[in-house]
């Protein structure tokens, strides 16, 4: 039989999509940095108050976005990585408000619990955004969720972004980029009406 299809032994995870095929492989702290594009593209999308907290800034790939663009911007990580503060437990008890909105791209094990909170601490219409792969809209779990807190606009992605384990892009791009597709998810808390879906990139 004449094969059809010719492809190394990664094509078959790019094809799916996974990222995290194997323990190993899988960064121990799920830091994979995002391409400061993503940030780029949402200013152009929203508009948010002055004060922004960047939650899980790694190596400050958004952050930096946001500050370049006039935003007052508190970026933490629970691990350092040569930018902001580290040490910051976002999901912590301690943490009961933030006077502004939240953007980050959060670990994924853990997306629910900080898009839960950051909902939880923020004034009533104010925004978060999480940037997160589109299959975030999948599980029984994640629709309680979409149920009760809706997410105003959802942003697919129409050409793909990076998000690189340990920030390590080049080798990303080299090994032919990413099959992984991403989106902004952006609530305002308060709002209960229909999620809007747009594209964008």
């Amino acid at each position: 039989m004449t094969k059809d299809w010719t492809g190394n032994s990664n094509s078959i995870y790019k094809t799916l999509g996974a990222s995290n095929h194997t323990d190993k492989e899988r960064q121990n702290e799920d830091y994979y940095a995002t391409d400061p594009k993503a940030a780029e593209l949402l200013l152009e999308l929203e508009t948010f108050s002055q004060n922004i907290w960047e939650c899980a800034c790694g190596e400050g790939h958004l952050s930096k976005v946001f500050e370049k663009a006039g935003y007052t911007v508190k970026s933490t990580d629970l691990i350092y990585r040569g930018f902001g503060e580290g040490g910051v437990d976002f999901l912590s008890d301690d943490i009961t408000f933030w006077n502004g909105d939240i953007i980050t791209n959060p670990p994924y094990k853990y997306a629910k619990q900080f898009i839960e909170k950051a909902l939880n601490i923020i004034p009533e219409g104010n925004k978060i955004a999480m940037f997160l792969k589109i299959q975030f809209l999948e599980g029984k779990e994640r629709k309680k969720l979409f149920l009760s807190n809706p997410p105003k606009t959802i942003y697919v992605s129409s050409s793909r972004l990076l998000c690189a384990k340990n920030a390590r892009f080049d080798e990303m791009i080299a090994g032919g980029g990413s099959a992984v597709a991403y989106a902004w998810y952006v609530w305002q808390k308060g709002f209960n009406g229909t999620t809007e879906l747009k594209w964008f990139n």
